[in-house]
């Protein structure tokens, strides 16, 4: 209880965490009655998961809006029926014409086209239209494709389905966020030697997980969002919720281990290290929401998803933590675990402190070789190939795969990713130019076949397939659509837009490099501005800026020579080159500008205690790394264990995000900040608080916190 003599020392967060103790009953029964609520909402509102990667406003996008509008029952989505029988396949259409005709009766199915059959007859596809989005069709009707496939491979029959709906259906076996769980608990435990001083965090981290979790889905309901924007969310929301509760953990031990009384540590803890989890989950939510300037409507899914997970886990750090370290008190220090914990009690003399004086003795040095580091990390980067991996690229054991194994096995590898060319007729003449186009493509350099027009019912349009000779993921295979669309097409007589799946990966890899100088601008403009502000240092802000980009450059670079499918890949289940995803760059930069600004933030806080408190930079920079590098490097370990453990997840692009994550925390909780930061912070002295005067009158004051002791 609070002492008659102690009162709140002022300030919005010293008060906050003064009713969270003294009701912290009530501030638990509130929490668990949000999450329950939140539950029961999602488990009756909760929207289907669904996304448009259609680039607005694309070539790709007209020639599917086309052909939506012109060929009723057909769209440019499809799964892709594969079947091979070595006695030939017109020994099987029975079966296979029966198997077709049950899979057209399922939810989001639409009409089978015409068998292909391969030039020795042993090899056939069928491509089933979609009637809605790939991620609009309901679960169940994947997983009923597949037990017809399974149902028909038999007697001198196999039969593969090929398609994203099919592919998500193909469930991991194993949960990544339960084995970053497994290591984060782990890791907890050593970091604090007790079992309950290890649970506060997870206990924080799964409320705040089960909250975000459900708003995810009511989310869903009211606006596109992809079904894996879920595994970023917990991801990200695992993370950032067991590393806020973890450095306010450590600040409210610290705190007791000097002798104040619970409710004064809790009320010290979060004024000061509630204030920088604020101001680190403020920067991460800035980071997610510059995903908005990219203009496409599956990223704002994401961003709002993941932005939820961060914001719910700053406000159970700053409430529920607070009330659970009321309930626990001084029995925080029970069920101790043997050899764990056995850190000196003098931060001037632990391994941090001894190693902060050596880089600042040469700082010079340690900066141009931590710099050196990053950039010879990043090389790799200025070969990365943007766009989507085909199911190539998928585990050989799964269906998608091996659908698309026979397939090129029959008929190339181009027909893994068919071009649609969609003609849009004014007059009858129209059709002549059509026919003339048919012709004039196959003898076009990369184009293996092209089917005969398909003319609409209307006969306001007509449609092209055309297949490559290379695989959809294939740099010549983008070269190939960007040769129809500048040489080729203009001179058709008709206007004619080249779309399908691999048409449509191809303009949005081009709109996501257009978009993404205009996307980083924006992110770290508003960041360096919040900096700023909380620091009140022009200097300290633009050092962040700087080494944040540093870092993430580095992870950049780990991921692209990940991608190349060497021995570094085939570690992680990446076995041939592969080209990254537009998206990821995007989103590893929005959450990773983000959380590298929290180590900045966790750090330099306690930085600018100790100078304010003793007014020498020097001394500052030593003691504020001594006293949070423990801190630090737990939350990295946990950072790294959470993300890292995405190394797990069969889809290639969540495989690349989770270790392109992981490595960018590694490096910049290890080389940034316990390399850099302190040789550049000591290399600039007192320059690190430079601050013009017209920019302090425009500021806020800083409200007061607990000086460092």
């Amino acid at each position: 209880m609070l002492s008659p003599h102690t009162s709140p020392p002022p300030g919005r967060l010293a008060r906050l965490a003064d009713v969270a103790f003294r009701r912290r009953r009530v501030v638990l029964a509130g929490w668990i009655v949000a999450l329950v609520v939140a539950s029961a909402a999602a488990a009756t509102l909760a929207g289907e998961f669904s996304a448009d990667y259609a680039t607005p406003g694309s070539e790709s996008q007209r020639a599917g809006d086309l052909l939506r509008d012109s060929f009723p029952g057909r769209s440019s989505e499809t799964v892709d029926v594969v079947w091979q029988a070595p006695a030939g396949v017109k020994d099987v259409e029975g079966r296979t014409d029966a198997l077709l005709a049950a899979a057209t009766k399922l939810d989001g199915i639409g009409e089978a086209a015409p068998a292909e059959v391969s030039r020795d007859g042993t090899i056939a596809v069928s491509r089933l239209s979609l009637t809605e989005k790939p991620d609009a069709v309901p679960d169940r009707t994947g997983e009923s494709l597949i037990s017809l496939a399974d149902a028909a491979s038999k007697d001198g029959l196999r039969v593969e389905m090929g398609g994203q709906v099919i592919q998500s259906a193909q469930e991991s076996e194993l949960s990544s966020e339960a084995v970053g769980l497994l290591i984060a608990a782990l890791v907890l435990v050593v970091t604090f030697g007790t079992l309950i001083a290890a649970g506060l965090p997870l206990l924080t981290a799964l409320f705040g997980l089960g909250v975000s979790s459900a708003l995810v889905g009511l989310l869903a309901a009211v606006m596109e969002v992809p079904d894996w924007s879920t595994a970023v969310a917990s991801m990200l929301g695992i993370g950032v919720g067991i590393d806020y509760a973890l450095l306010i953990l450590t600040r409210h031990r610290a705190a007791m281990a000097g002798g104040k009384t619970p409710h004064d540590a809790i009320v010290e803890a979060v004024s000061t290290a509630g204030h920088s989890v604020l101001v680190a989950g403020t920067t991460v939510v800035i980071s997610l929401l510059g995903l908005f300037l990219m203009g496409l409507s599956y990223l704002q899914g994401v961003a709002l998803s993941a932005s939820f997970a961060v914001l719910v886990t700053m406000a159970a750090s700053v409430t529920l933590l607070p009330a659970l370290l009321g309930f626990a008190g001084r029995r925080i220090e029970s069920l101790r675990i043997p050899g764990a914990n056995r850190s000196p009690r003098d931060p001037d003399h632990t391994p941090a402190a001894r190693w902060s004086r050596t880089v600042q003795r040469r700082p010079w040095t340690a900066a141009l070789a931590a710099a050196a580091v990053l950039l010879v990390l990043a090389t790799p980067f200025l070969g990365l190939r943007l766009g989507f991996p085909d199911a190539g690229n998928d585990r050989a054991a799964t269906m998608t795969r091996q659908a698309y194994d026979l397939v090129e096995k029959g008929f190339g590898a181009g027909a893994n990713g068919p071009l649609l060319l969609a003609a849009e007729l004014k007059g009858a003449g129209d059709r002549g130019d059509v026919t003339a186009l048919a012709t004039q493509l196959r003898d076009q350099p990369g184009v293996a076949a092209v089917g005969e027009p398909a003319f609409s019912p209307s006969g306001n349009a007509a449609v092209l397939t055309v297949v490559p000779t290379t695989s959809p993921q294939s740099p010549k295979t983008a070269d190939l659509i960007r040769d129809l669309r500048a040489d080729v097409l203009p001179g058709a007589g008709v206007p004619v837009s080249v779309g399908g799946t691999t048409a449509s990966f191809v303009d949005q890899s081009d709109v996501t490099a257009d978009r993404l100088p205009l996307f980083i601008g924006g992110v770290v403009i508003l960041s360096i501005l919040l900096l700023t502000v909380t620091f009140r240092s022009v200097t300290v802000a633009l050092k962040a800026g700087v080494m944040n980009l540093l870092s993430i450059g580095a992870a950049y670079g780990v991921v692209a020579y990940l991608a190349e499918g060497g021995w570094a890949g085939q570690l992680v289940g990446i076995d041939t080159p592969t080209p990254v995803p537009p998206f990821i760059p995007v989103i590893m930069f929005a959450i990773l500008f983000g959380l590298s600004m929290d180590y900045e933030v966790f750090l330099l806080s306690r930085v600018r205690e100790e100078f304010l408190a003793r007014g020498n930079t020097a001394r500052a920079v030593t003691e504020g790394l001594a006293r949070t590098a423990r801190v630090i490097t737990a939350a990295a370990l946990i950072m790294v264990a959470v993300f890292g453990a995405f190394a797990l997840s069969p889809e290639v692009f969540l495989k690349l995000i989770g270790i392109g994550m992981a490595s960018a925390i590694l490096i910049d909780a290890t080389i940034v900040r316990m390399v850099l930061v302190p040789a550049v912070m000591q290399l600039l002295g007192d320059r690190n608080w430079w601050l013009p005067g017209w920019i302090a009158r425009l500021l806020p004051e800083p409200e007061p916190t607990p000086q460092a002791a």
